[in-house]
């Protein structure tokens, strides 16, 4: 079994940053992709940073420019930094840890952590 505990939400104004962590532990030696999603009240969960163990990264577009997903794989720790911040960007926050399974991948997901952005 994968946990997963997200850290560093919290309330910041318009064009400030926030930096989020997730701590991954138990059963991780085959993950090989993490990221970053999103849900606003009354919209769907969404898609906003994923990294590979390699260390490649893909953003949506809504964020590209603003934040940055990173990985430390001793710590077994993924990031995303978030600067110019957005009143849209509010949202809770959840770390995804996902590994290859069949017939589809396996997916983990963490509890979430809230990110208010004020005007």
């Amino acid at each position: 079994q994968v946990q997963l505990v997200e850290s560093g939400g919290g309330l910041v104004q318009a064009g400030g940053s926030l930096r989020l962590s997730c701590a991954v532990s138990g059963s991780i030696s085959s993950i090989d992709a993490m990221g970053w999603y999103r849900q606003a009240p009354g919209k769907e969960r969404e898609l906003v940073a994923t990294i590979t163990r390699g260390g490649s990264t893909n953003y949506a577009d809504s964020v590209k420019g603003r934040f940055t997903i990173s990985r430390d794989n001793a710590k077994n720790t993924v990031y995303l930094q978030m600067n110019s911040l957005k009143p849209e960007d509010t949202a809770v926050y959840v770390c995804n840890a996902n590994k290859w399974g069949w017939p589809q991948r396996l997916h983990y997901w963490g509890p979430g952590t809230q990110v208010t952005v004020s005007s």
